[in-house]
């Protein structure tokens, strides 16, 4: 019954789009004051200078959507796409070498991309907003000053050095932590990979937060550009350094930073023509903003980082093969599933400009397009990988025994397609509404759930409990996403769909 309540109402808003425009009537200068703590309330009489126009036809919304989503989709495919790469390249060497990337990218993640994504979101949020607002100031050179921007980049290049640092220097004690022992196959790879790998942090991470200034602007090409050329960078060393130059897995470590410089650099490069990176002044107030809704942000993705990890750690102690085919599983789980963040990402930076500029029932026809069109786009993935997974799965390993692990994965990657996109979708629309603490605090309980279902149920099933956990985190994430949806509080108070049959 839990999923039919989810379901119906999205399936509803298929139908009859045109129903979503239905907008709760009080007045936003009458706030409670938990909602007066929203960065996007100010009263009617406030002038809301316009940006872009946002077309009042659903599916006008559909094309703008899908104009921006579109580049994003190539955009963040490229960095799986890397991973795929390195994963297919290194699978060659062995099974154990596989496994190995596996683990590595695991902790690599863990560290990075605490501060990375509350860095890409937030900025995409508040340069959305200030652009809206045309908050921006242009100095001598013509060159447009946004707090956001500037400090998103500050934080970003300060994390990074810190990150690089730990990874590279604490690579012994991070595998420990996962529960891979020191006399384990997988260990020996799986540390020269990370002290490489570690190098890459700094790009990375100034890399996101110049990504989440153009998502911002509503620019997907630039970042498309930056992280193609650097993706076919990756893919021409990785042979090259693995087998020609015979670096063997730290070969693929360093084809991927590499690869991470480049993008950095041609970005920042691009966005120093119209925007001024370094500002003559510190905008304290929107400074502290900032850190208290990336502070949100970072609770959350260690939820997420906790429960994406304690996953592999489990997977890990069946053993080498039995990591090596979940790392398959996994890598194409979320090479496809990630896909849908463009459509979230589309729908943050749209619905940030519209809600800040007052815009309510537009930004409820934007919700209702963005949550359709990821359920679509869901279905049509698991279509394609349940007819393809096959031939997926043997660009990583001739290996038959991993191949028939990978195989018994497939109800998992294909099934959780739908719950999968949904679950991104409204990721976007909580940060496109400036709703981080909701974010955080469901992803903390969702999380909470989902580790206590992995550490009972994968003792007794292996490695269908372990994506049996995974599917039930991505499913709970759907179900706090409509429940905020249907409560009418805080930010969506005043973007509200109309109930279905009601």
């Amino acid at each position: 019954m839990a999923g039919a309540s989810v379901i119906c109402p999205l399936l509803a808003l298929c139908v009859s789009p045109g129903r979503a425009a239905a907008i709760a009537t009080r007045p936003p200068h009458s706030l409670s004051p938990e909602e007066e703590l929203s960065p996007t309330s100010y009263p009617e009489s406030t002038p809301r200078p316009h940006l872009r126009r946002i077309p009042s036809r659903v599916d006008e919304i559909g094309l703008d959507v899908i104009s921006i989503a579109l580049p994003a989709v190539l955009s963040l495919a490229a960095d799986p796409i890397a991973s795929l790469v390195d994963t297919a390249f290194v699978g060659h060497l062995g099974s154990a070498e596989l496994a190995a990337v596996g683990i590595s990218a695991s902790v690599f993640n863990l560290v990075s991309k605490l501060f990375n994504v509350p860095l890409l979101n937030v900025t995409t949020s508040f340069v959305a907003e200030e652009q809206a607002l045309e908050k921006g100031e242009k100095n001598d050179q013509s060159k447009k000053y946004l707090p956001a921007v500037s400090t998103s980049l500050a934080l970003a290049a300060g994390v990074g050095i810190l990150e690089a640092i730990a990874l590279s220097n604490g690579s012994g004690f991070l595998m420990n932590s996962i529960g891979v022992s020191a006399d384990s196959p997988m260990r020996a790879p799986a540390e020269q990979f990370l002290t490489f790998r570690a190098w890459g942090a700094p790009p990375i991470v100034i890399a996101l937060a110049a990504q989440g200034a153009f998502r911002g602007f509503m620019d997907t090409k630039t970042p498309l550009f930056a992280v193609g050329i650097g993706t076919l960078l990756n893919g021409l060393l990785d042979p090259i350094l693995i087998f020609l130059l015979g670096f063997g897995i730290e070969g693929a470590a360093i084809a991927t930073v590499l690869s991470e410089y480049l993008i950095a650099f041609i970005l920042i490069w691009n966005l120093n023509k119209n925007v001024l990176l370094i500002p003559w002044n510190i905008d304290i107030k929107g400074t502290l903003r900032y850190l208290q809704s990336g502070g949100l942000l970072i609770g959350r993705t260690i939820a997420v980082l906790i429960t994406m990890t304690l996953s592999t750690s489990m997977a890990a102690q069946g053993g080498t093969l039995a990591m090596a085919g979940h790392e398959i599983c996994l890598q194409v789980w979320l090479a496809v599933s990630l896909l849908n963040d463009a459509l979230a990402l589309a729908g943050q930076a749209i619905l940030a400009n519209v809600y800040t500029q007052g815009n309510y029932k537009q930004a409820a026809v934007v919700i209702s397009r963005v949550l359709q069109m990821g359920l679509i786009t869901g279905i049509s993935l698991a279509i394609v990988l349940f007819l393809g997974f096959d031939s997926f799965s043997t660009l990583f390993t001739t290996d038959s025994d991993v191949l028939e692990i990978a195989q018994s994965g497939l109800l998992f990657v294909t099934i959780s397609q739908p719950v999968n996109a949904i679950a991104f979708v409204f990721d976007g629309l909580y940060y496109g509404l400036s709703d981080f603490a909701y974010a955080a605090y469901s992803m903390v309980l969702v999380a909470l759930f989902s580790s206590l279902f992995l550490l009972v149920a994968t003792p007794v099933f292996g490695l269908a409990g372990v994506w049996t956990g995974l599917f039930l985190f991505m499913f709970l994430r759907v179900l706090a996403g409509f429940w905020r949806l249907r409560s009418k509080k805080g930010p969506w108070k005043y973007v509200q769909l109309e109930d279905q049959g009601e």
